[in-house]
């Protein structure tokens, strides 16, 4: 496993020293650890919604999640009543 990255571009280096001095009292690896994090998280909540780990959900052939559940109207939407 890596434990040094060197990185030679100065508008790179200029931000992550301006982000660990906002950050992290100066911690520039802190400071990288905390973007690293953040970008994990920001990607992890655009996968699966129904589990966190993939292949949980199996679902049939031929099933459409995004069709209506209700093959009729409800009363409520065509705003009839139902006489009781």
């Amino acid at each position: 496993m890596t434990s040094v990255i060197t990185l030679n571009r100065p508008d790179l280096i200029a931000l992550i020293e301006e982000a660990a001095e906002k950050l992290t009292a100066g911690n520039k690896t802190a400071a990288v650890a905390l973007a690293m994090r953040q970008l994990l998280d920001k990607t992890a909540r655009e996968k699966s919604l129904f589990g966190a780990h993939p292949g949980s959900l199996t679902i049939r052939p031929g099933v459409d999640l995004t069709a209506p559940v209700l093959d009729v109207v409800p009363d409520a939407e065509t705003g009839a009543e139902i006489a009781r």
